[in-house]
């Protein structure tokens, strides 16, 4: 155990009881803060010394897809850098790639407080943002100054994850992702169309068929410069609607799938109060991310690898803390994995532990490469 896990999260999490958005605001100004001050030697020696501490580098880890190169399978989630703040450094904590928003095309303050919670019984968090984030103009602006002051190009993948504004009506939904992606199709490597949030009223309504085929068709035909384009699913979907996705995903020739996101449903929790509101996570709007929803995002990875015979990217999201986490995840067929929730319990020092342990179950497996690992669990 580190002393992230032995003092700081014990410290912040349960003696002192910090909130939880409160002390994400303060994480995003210090990301800030180090982004824009990279250059100066007291940063610079800084970001040396996170790469020293908190990177593994290892061809085997290393994967071409989609034409871009991960150095790992380990990407930080969309929903921390909603703004994009940290694009350039987040190759620094260890991350093969990162993915940025979700953001919106207009600026949106999100839903009302307290809408961030940890359940820490539960090693989860339940949240209802509401996809708060300063708009796509504002992103664009931020990733284009910054590149402005890159001496080298960023070293990871950044990926753009596309919400609809909460002002747009469902019929105007396809033209909202439309005009966020033109303003940031430069600016992104990948992107994901996010329909599966429950935190916006009617958006997982888009993940149906008829609805998520306007919002790809429209991004098809702009998309001329042939991004990676992903599709991110909630957990809750029934094997059918996966079904249709999965063949609305070929017709589209979308790269993958991101599965998943947070879910709604409130089965098996230890958690009996939420302290901030003294009523039950049952009684509370917002989806739950974290250890809760491990398993069945899992099992929608195995559902895709196998309906597609494993020729779908796949993106493997939901309770990820551990080596044995990932590596269920990769086994059942995720070419790439995220964390958020894992990171914010275990620490900076986690991904270095994950990746050491995927190294490690490679050996295990007589393997020397990730990529023979991806999906191994279904043959």
């Amino acid at each position: 155990m580190d002393i992230y896990q032995a003092v700081v999260s014990h410290f912040l999490f349960t003696l002192v009881k910090t909130e939880p958005e409160w002390l994400h605001k303060q994480t995003i100004g210090s990301l800030n803060w180090l982004t824009k001050t990279s250059y100066n030697p007291s940063t610079k020696w800084l970001n040396n010394l996170l790469q020293q501490y908190l990177c593994v580098n290892d061809p085997r880890l290393e994967q071409v897809l989609l034409g871009l190169k991960f150095p790992n399978p380990l990407g930080l989630a969309a929903g921390f850098d909603k703004d994009g703040v940290a694009a350039s450094i987040w190759h620094n904590f260890g991350f093969g790639f990162a993915e940025l928003g979700t953001v919106t095309y207009h600026p949106q303050p999100g839903n009302p407080p307290p809408r961030l919670f940890r359940l820490p019984l539960d090693k989860a968090a339940l949240n209802r943002m509401g996809f708060n984030n300063s708009g796509a103009v504002a992103m664009a602006a931020r990733l284009t100054e910054g590149k402005k002051h890159l001496i080298h190009p960023v070293p990871i993948p950044i990926g753009i994850n596309l919400g609809k504004s909460k002002i747009t009506p469902l019929e105007l939904a396809a033209q909202d992702y439309l005009d966020s992606f033109r303003l940031l199709k430069d600016l992104g490597d990948y992107f994901v169309v996010n329909v599966s949030s429950p935190n916006t009223p009617g958006l997982r309504s888009l993940q149906d068929a008829a609805m998520l085929s306007q919002i790809l068709d429209v991004l098809k035909q702009e998309n001329t410069a042939q991004k990676p384009i992903f599709v991110k699913i909630a957990p809750d979907l029934e094997w059918e609607a996966i079904s249709d996705i999965i063949t609305l995903a070929k017709t589209y020739q979308i790269a993958g799938l991101i599965a998943t996101n947070t879910t709604i449903s409130r089965e098996g929790l230890q958690t009996q109060i939420i302290e901030k509101t003294g009523k039950s996570p049952q009684e509370e709007a917002g989806g739950i991310s974290g250890k809760p929803v491990r398993d069945r995002s899992t099992e929608v990875i195995r559902f895709i690898y196998q309906q597609t015979q494993g020729q779908m990217p796949i993106i493997g999201v939901g309770g990820i803390f551990t080596a044995e986490d990932a590596w269920e995840k990769i086994t059942a067929g995720a070419c790439l994995i995220q964390t958020y929730t894992g990171w914010i319990y275990e620490g900076p020092m986690m991904v270095r532990r994950i990746l050491a342990g995927l190294l490690t179950k490679l050996e295990e497996n007589g393997l020397t490469s990730i990529s023979q690992a991806i999906g191994m669990g279904n043959r």
